[in-house]
């Protein structure tokens, strides 16, 4: 059942506890090899199909004020149109060229719209056009099946899909097998050294939903996975700068800002409370949510120069949610192990050794234009700094959120990041969002301990 353009009450933490101990299916833990790299043997003849459509999103460069909210909608809509058409695909309801050609008919005309409304206020983008076709991809298939949703209709469908869609065993790696990886610049003559912390706890609150207010304002569910949140209270698709700065928050000092990212979840079998929530299990996104044992936000300096401060309600994305079909050039995800951070994994979940906490590591986006706080495409207006730390020319930098999140996950228990159907939740598709609501005197505040190398809390 569509709730677009509706407000919804937030999930609660309540009602995503856990309700059911039941099982689905076969059920329990899967189990990785603990001393080998993904056992991919024995996986190579079990494959899965899932589809691949160019992000049209990412090919935005320009989007008239005018036509923003429409721009927005058709995006949610191409968002949509794939979810459903992976859900068909999982189900065996269709495939093949059929699939891909009614996808593309339906893409098709999304996507005219979305050029129409451009063109109403600035040259219509042609090239567009050409972003309609979707190709099937092959991926290793989960060796957890997904034999075991039993409900009934589109909603079994969709917990069927997120048993079926990952991770694969092949997704996991052995930590210690990994060598040291991190490089980190050393710091030049004038950086800035010091660091300012925002203390926002662990979303005991329980704010979590499926949306997303940078990429799809205004429509609800536009993630298909559900966002661990804190900082801000009020979050959630129909936000808007004036509402987040009247809102309360869970961190510190007063900073306002919001912080949100996929929630990881125990791949147990067991049934969450949004198991047949938008989300969750309607998107195939099933088991357990763990809560983080730990969140660390800092706001780090630059490695040669001093930082200016951020524009409130600037807006990063860090990640690329897509990662797996769109390819790397925007992926950031970083997974490890604590005592084991100097190795760090971009596209495979680590296996942990006993005592040992699975470790996400957003670090976001550090030179800004100086103009914008949000861009067409949510990427062009920040950067990352080249692999000395400085920031390309026309940018400037500021202060580098890195937020750390820790879980307990029992050595060898399959976990798997919650995703876009069709991304059968790939350990590359990790990202974090951040909308800056600090007021000037908390960000300046903020700059003055991070340019003074001191820190700050």
């Amino acid at each position: 059942m569509s709730q677009k353009g509706h407000k919804r009450p937030r999930l609660s933490n309540k009602l995503l506890g856990v309700v059911c101990a039941l099982a689905l299916g076969g059920g329990g833990v899967a189990v990785v090899a603990g001393n080998a790299s993904a056992g991919q043997e024995g996986e190579r003849a079990a494959q899965t199909t899932t589809i691949d459509c160019p992000d049209v999103g990412e090919k935005l460069t320009a989007v008239p004020d005018q036509a923003k909210a429409e721009v927005d909608k058709n995006l949610a809509q191409l968002d949509d149109q794939v979810a459903d058409a992976y859900r068909k695909l999982a189900a065996g309801e269709a495939k093949g060229d059929a699939l891909l050609g009614q996808l593309k008919g339906q893409r098709d005309k999304t996507i005219a719209g979305m050029a129409d409304a451009i063109g109403r206020s600035a040259e219509r983008p042609q090239e567009l056009a050409s972003l309609s076709a979707c190709t099937m991809k092959k991926a290793p298939a989960a060796e957890d099946g997904g034999g075991g949703a039993q409900a009934e209709g589109q909603r079994g469908a969709a917990q069927a899909a997120g048993q079926k869609g990952g991770p694969a065993k092949s997704d996991f790696v052995n930590i210690t097998k990994i060598r040291p990886n991190v490089r980190t610049p050393a710091p030049a003559r004038g950086a800035s050294t010091g660091s300012f912390s925002s203390q926002c706890g662990r979303n005991e609150n329980g704010h979590f939903n499926p949306d997303n207010v940078i990429v799809a304002p205004g429509v609800s569910n536009g993630a298909h996975h559900m966002h661990d949140y804190v900082g801000n209270v009020s979050t959630d698709a129909f936000s808007t700068n004036d509402s987040l700065a009247k809102s309360g928050t869970t961190c510190g000092n007063g900073d306002q800002s919001s912080y949100y990212w996929p929630v990881l979840r125990l791949r147990d079998g067991k049934k969450e409370r949004d198991a047949q929530a938008p989300g969750g299990g309607q998107d195939g996104n099933v088991g357990t949510i763990l809560q983080p044992k730990q969140v660390s936000i800092t706001f780090k300096g630059s490695p040669v120069s001093k930082v200016t401060a951020m524009p409130r309600f600037l807006r990063i994305i860090t990640g690329d949610a897509k990662a797996f079909t769109n390819g790397t050039a925007n992926a950031n995800a970083s997974w490890s192990c604590t005592g084991f951070e100097n190795r760090q994994l971009k596209d495979k979940y680590p296996t942990c050794p006993k005592g040992s906490d699975v470790v996400r590591t957003h670090t976001f986006q550090s030179c800004w234009d100086g103009k914008n706080i949000d861009s067409a495409n949510h990427r062009t207006h920040v950067a990352f700094p080249d692999r000395n730390g400085r920031c390309q020319k026309g940018f400037t930098a500021i202060p580098q959120l890195v937020m750390r999140l820790t879980y307990g996950v029992a050595p060898g228990a399959r976990f798997a990041v919650d995703s876009f159907p069709e991304q059968l939740h790939k350990p590359v598709t990790d990202h974090d969002d951040f909308i800056n609501v600090m007021s000037n005197g908390l960000m300046n505040k903020a700059v003055g301990c991070i340019n003074d190398g001191r820190t700050c809390r």
